[in-house]
């Protein structure tokens, strides 16, 4: 069984990523935080194989938070979902070892991310 941590502060943002998921993957366990802060303390406690991760949250950005979640767990493979597609994010979630999907969620971006999470790094 894999394990999906799902990161976003917005509650609803989370609960379509877990249907959508849930939908193709219906054995998968799922984990959430609201924080990248939390994100860190989870991915520590529950060993998640996928992580989905919103950019701009309270307290730390998504991206710092995938990049120490990647330092301490690097088989963990990251899909970067944010709504501020400028650039500079893109390149940042690149150059960390992680994927950058625009939101908002939908069947088509989880289709994207399924496949990297599939494909390995």
């Amino acid at each position: 069984m894999k394990k999906l941590l799902i990161v976003d502060d917005s509650k609803v943002s989370r609960m379509v990523i877990r249907a959508h998921v849930k939908a193709v993957h219906p054995d998968w366990e799922f984990f959430e935080a609201g924080t990248g802060e939390d994100a860190i303390k989870s991915a520590a406690e529950n060993k998640p194989d996928f992580c989905t991760m919103d950019i701009n949250m309270p307290g730390m950005l998504g991206t710092d938070a995938a990049e120490q979640i990647l330092q301490q767990h690097p088989e963990v493979r990251i899909a970067i979902f944010s709504a501020n597609v400028q650039d500079t994010m893109q390149n940042r979630a690149t150059s960390i070892g992680t994927i950058f999907v625009a939101k908002p969620v939908t069947e088509k971006s989880i289709t994207i991310v399924l496949n990297y999470f599939a494909s390995g790094k």
